[in-house]
């Protein structure tokens, strides 16, 4: 697929499918198309190469299946903060011609856990109420495929939480469910993930396999002055194999060995007693080293092991 704006592509050869009764992420940099590409899917956008197809029909010529057979919760979703959380649902069901609303409504509320503030303005919501609620006005219609464009941005660590938790009863339940996601622990929840960047594909597959093929072995480095000891070791090993998690360094090398060189340049360096040992590779650890590999030019960083 082959997206564009009426200049160069902004989405270039993507391609993917998905199964029913699959949870299927899409993960990249802020500009990797990830918005594009959902927007595409439920036929907002008319794709300049290839085709898209859900449930057999093309979303774009054919709007009507696309409404009925999706349910779309963009990163921009409006409720209506004037009118209460029944009303909210009720407009949404309204709009996608749902007949018998009241049974369903009181399903989703029990559900998504808005059953006793079905009275309370949307305005008057907490965040995490709001996004329970925005999907609960995205299911109203009973769709087969929901997609979710970065659903929990914003929203506390709790309500995070307990809105996944929801996505996997709902996924348990049989629905299809295509989201995006900024949170890389989010989307170890999913059964594959595509990752995006610059509107291409980098790689697809299921969080554990991305895991396992990370490049040589990972060390994480744990000292008091953690800024300094990173410069230190961007320029002896270089840029590309040191990176920042909070109080924590995490360096590439090639083997196990090189964690004593590692602890060797810190302690010449004025970081005596640096902590330095081998740990298993996040996803995040991955989803790092894709992007700067697949950065243009010459790379830049020298093998630790060197």
């Amino acid at each position: 697929m082959q997206v564009t704006y009426g200049g160069p592509p902004v989405v270039d050869d993507v391609s993917f499918s998905v199964a029913r009764g699959e949870m299927f992420g899409l993960i990249g940099p802020d500009g990797a198309g990830k918005t594009t590409t959902l927007r595409t899917i439920c036929g907002l956008l008319k794709p300049a190469g290839g085709e898209v197809r859900v449930l057999g029909a093309d979303p774009y010529r054919n709007r009507a299946a696309a409404t009925r057979t999706m349910g779309y919760l963009s990163q921009h979703f409006s409720l209506y903060g004037d009118l209460s959380v029944d009303e909210n649902i009720e407009f949404f069901a309204r709009l996608h011609g749902v007949d018998a609303i009241g049974p369903k409504r009181t399903r989703l509320l029990g559900l998504v856990g808005l059953d006793r503030f079905r009275q309370r303005l949307a305005d008057r919501l907490s965040g995490g109420m709001k996004q329970k609620l925005a999907l609960a006005c995205t299911l109203i219609h009973e769709p087969p495929v929901i997609v979710l464009d970065e659903p929990t941005t914003g929203v506390d660590p709790v309500s995070r939480r307990e809105f996944w938790k929801l996505l996997g009863e709902f996924l348990a339940g049989g629905l299809t469910i295509v989201v995006a996601t900024p949170y890389l622990d989010e989307a170890e929840r999913c059964g594959r993930v595509v990752l995006m960047s610059s509107g291409r594909v980098l790689a697809l597959e299921a969080p554990a396999q991305l895991r396992r093929s990370f490049s040589g072995v990972l060390f994480e480095v744990v000292t008091p002055r953690v800024r300094d000891a990173r410069d230190v070791l961007a320029r002896t090993l270089g840029e590309t194999q040191v990176e920042s998690f909070g109080a924590r360094l995490h360096v590439r090398g090639e083997r196990e060995e090189d964690a004593a060189r590692v602890g060797a340049i810190l302690e010449a360096a004025g970081h005596p007693g640096a902590s330095v040992r081998r740990i298993v590779p996040s996803l995040e650890d991955v989803f790092i080293e894709r992007l700067v590999s697949a950065r243009p030019g010459p790379p830049t960083g020298k093998d630790v092991g060197r």
